[in-house]
């Protein structure tokens, strides 16, 4: 798979676009399964939070998994790592035509469970806020 750039500011308007232009298609709600290889920070970016990502290795493919602001993904009682075999439950995004991410909504690990979105993709930090 092949990633674009994704502007932080998609982080929460995946389905609409951005506030740069960039307009994100969502594809329908999917779940993955893999091995997670690294877990990674963006740069905040036009005032929104610094997001993070991780990078899955499916059966088929290595993906690049959006979860949502560092400040709200810290505050979840599960912690995701490097090594970790876990599932991930969301949906794709188009830049532009082109392959971006993974947009995650919830991730399981072993009985554990993050909620990052609901079932309609809205984020549950709430907007610029967290809840």
């Amino acid at each position: 798979m092949i990633f674009s750039s994704l502007p932080a500011a998609g982080l929460a308007q995946a389905q609409t676009g951005d506030r740069a232009g960039v307009t994100a298609q969502r594809s329908s709600t999917e779940t993955l399964r893999g091995l997670v290889l690294s877990v990674s920070h963006g740069a905040a970016e036009e005032g929104l939070p610094a997001p993070v990502y991780l990078t899955l290795k499916t059966a088929q493919e290595k993906v690049r998994v959006l979860l949502g602001p560092r400040r709200y993904v810290d505050q979840q009682p599960l912690k995701i790592t490097p090594l970790d075999r876990i599932e991930v439950t969301g949906f794709k995004v188009e830049v532009k035509g082109e392959p971006g991410y993974f947009v995650a909504s919830e991730i399981k690990k072993g009985d554990q469970i993050m909620k990052l979105r609901d079932q309609e993709g809205r984020p549950l930090w709430g907007g610029a806020g967290i809840r």
